[in-house]
């Protein structure tokens, strides 16, 4: 979740008064950690994935789930029997932002041999069972990504109800503030993001319309004082609070590149990936009791943390407001960062013109600079009275603050201060998956992709407009199977991101302005399996570089069976956790075609993936029938 400074966290108010002190010592702070490691080379490979969970609890006598507001005190034991006693322990837990989420992590990052996908699922598993013996014997930890019934009246255990008023965090109609984390981020965050914006956040969800689905689907809010009604649009499900994004829960990966070209590379190539990538994880279907129209959760987020004013979102001129900004502070990213990408920066990019001068200046190039000069325009959200004043030299909170606050599709993570890190970059959108079959499945195959994209030297790099079209795509319901995506035709002509922008567009023998014969739709189907005459699939590919590389018989096998969930469910043989949900409550006999999911449907349903998610149960339609080795 980003920073986790400690302190007297101050209120908006006075967190504006500081702004310009935070960007101006981040800039700082930046500029001391590039100089220092700008010319690193040949860090290794390590990566690392994390995993959210939701702490639920099953009533069987009301058969009724409720999410356990338990998170810290969870939290607190699995450290206390783990890294705490234990510096090398196997796993690693830490906050998410509600207070009945938690997220583990691997103790120490996975290296760069072929054999550590063999470990990957085993370690998932170990925190899973170190995660469930923490809880109380009607309790389960669940990776599903939204929480179907989030925001429902006693929702929570213990019940709280929502605090609708000023002297709220969130002011939310639907979401308790007891939901929200007690570290002091978290609520600050929250209550902050609200304040800057002048209003609380509008998150509208279209519906999906059902035989029985009103027609149009208007609801009452009784609570309401007249804000909620003007933001609700017909025919969507309305959501009003931080928790409703922030409070789902996600799979992400982590890379050391060997150097800050590869890292800029990498981040690049990953970004054309990340709408196919959401779109083949979708599962999240399901918003405060209702079934959407969508089948993830991107949207939603984006609209929960988007603190812009009118102003910058161009509802009004701007007056008070410095910049008209076009995407909320959680998106895709903006720009790319490599030699190779610089050609399709083809959207609008607003950055802080001094900001980039000043890092011109201090030896930054121009596609880095204007990267950070546009996180910089956003205001920090949190700030602490004890973090206002440190050292520049040895320290990057304020550079933190900004940058970890900036949620996009990918991140570029320069190394810590006087740390033997190096340059990382994080992929962000993957939703999290029913079982640790599939979440490892899901992070071996975007490792994999790295590892071929480095070694064949591939080049997928698009337009940037033509990537956010996809980010849009990728979140319709069954976008997978029923919806085309842009994707670049040739891959192997190769791009060295040593190069300056014009040289490396001149080798590639393509013009600088970007030719549209470049890229041309597909499907998922096309992209990830190929199609004759068309691409020749990312399987494929990677089926060519195993073959190229010593790989033992068990690892082999390992990695074949995550590529082959990851075929199926490209090629509809197998479903998408959203597709499998939404056919569960459209089967289940409560169900009254009315697009509403009841209690009961809710506790059929993740009673049914608990059992799957634990090996008491099979689910064949949703990832077929794979070799368990830890059962």
């Amino acid at each position: 979740m980003g920073l986790l400074s400690q302190g007297s966290p101050l209120n908006w108010e006075e967190t504006k008064k500081y702004a310009d002190h935070i960007r101006k010592h981040g800039i700082i702070q930046f500029l001391n950690i590039y100089n220092k490691v700008k010319d690193r080379q040949r860090d290794v490979l390590k990566w690392g994935d994390e995993v959210e969970y939701m702490l639920i609890e099953m009533d069987e006598a009301n058969e009724k789930v409720r999410i356990v507001l338990s998170g810290g005190e969870v939290l607190e034991t699995l450290q206390e029997q783990g890294e705490k006693i234990n510096p090398n322990h196997p796993t690693l837990w830490r906050p998410e932002y509600g207070s009945y989420m938690i997220e583990g992590t691997p103790g120490q990052p996975y290296g760069g041999t072929m054999s550590e996908f063999n470990t990957v699922e085993d370690n998932m598993d170990k925190r899973r069972r170190e995660a469930s013996a923490a809880l109380k014997p009607n309790e389960t930890l669940c990776t599903v990504t939204a929480f179907p019934r989030l925001g429902c009246p006693g929702f929570t255990k213990p019940e709280y109800r929502p605090t609708p008023v000023e002297a709220g965090v969130s002011r939310s109609l639907f979401f308790p503030d007891e939901a929200i984390n007690t570290h002091p981020r978290f609520s600050t965050l929250t209550r902050n993001i609200r304040h800057r914006r002048g209003e609380k956040v509008v998150i509208n969800v279209p519906i999906f319309r059902d035989q029985k689905t009103p027609t149009p689907f208007v609801e009452n809010f009784p609570e309401d004082d007249g804000e909620g009604a003007r933001a609700a649009l017909p025919d969507h499900i309305y959501m009003d609070a931080m928790g409703f994004g922030m409070g789902n829960c996600c799979l992400q990966v982590t890379f050391q590149a060997c150097s800050i070209a590869e890292a800029r590379y990498l981040y690049d190539q990953l970004a054309t990936f990340c709408p196919i990538v959401m779109a083949l994880s979708a599962a999240s279907p399901f918003y405060r009791g209702y079934v959407s129209d969508i089948d993830c959760r991107w949207g939603v987020i984006s609209a929960s943390v988007d603190d812009r004013t009118p102003e910058e979102r161009g509802l009004k001129p701007l007056k008070n407001d410095k910049y008209r900004i076009f995407k909320s502070r959680y998106d895709s990213i903006d720009s790319y960062l490599s030699s190779c990408g610089e050609k399709y920066n083809d959207i609008d990019l607003t950055i802080d013109e001094d900001i980039y001068k000043q890092l011109l200046d201090g030896g930054i190039d121009k596609l880095l600079a204007q990267h950070i000069a546009h996180l910089f325009i956003r205001d920090p959200l949190s700030i602490f009275e004890e973090k206002l004043n440190l050292d520049d030299e040895n320290e990057s909170d304020h550079f933190e603050n900004l940058q970890s606050t900036n949620w996009q599709t990918m991140r570029f993570k320069p190394p810590p201060p006087n740390s033997d890190i190096g340059w990382r970059v994080e992929f962000r959108p993957m939703e999290v998956q029913l079982t640790d079959f599939e979440n490892s499945a899901y992070v071996v195959f975007v490792v994999l992709l790295t590892r071929v994209i480095l070694s064949y030297k591939l080049d997928f790099l698009i337009p940037l407009s033509k990537v956010d079209e996809n980010m849009k795509v990728a979140q319709k319901r069954n976008a997978v199977q029923e919806d085309m995506f842009y994707f670049r035709k040739d891959i192997f002509k190769g791009c060295n991101p040593g190069l300056d922008g014009a040289t490396a567009s001149a080798q590639n023998g393509v013009e600088t302005d970007g030719d549209s014969e470049e890229y041309m739709l597909m499907s998922i189907d096309t992209i990830i399996n190929g199609k004759e005459g068309v691409f020749p699939g990312l399987i494929p590919i990677l089926n060519c570089y195993l073959e190229n590389m010593e790989v033992d018989v068990d690892t082999r096998c390992t990695i074949l069976n995550y590529l082959k969930l990851i075929k199926k469910r490209a090629s509809g043989e197998l479903m998408t956790m959203a597709k499998w949900m939404r056919e569960f409550v459209s089967q289940h006999p409560q169900y009254q075609q009315d697009s509403v999911v009841t209690d009961k449907i809710n506790y059929d349903l993740l009673r049914k993936c608990d059992r799957i998610a634990t090996g008491q149960e099979r689910c064949p339609e949703l990832f077929g029938e794979p070799i368990n080795r830890f059962k």
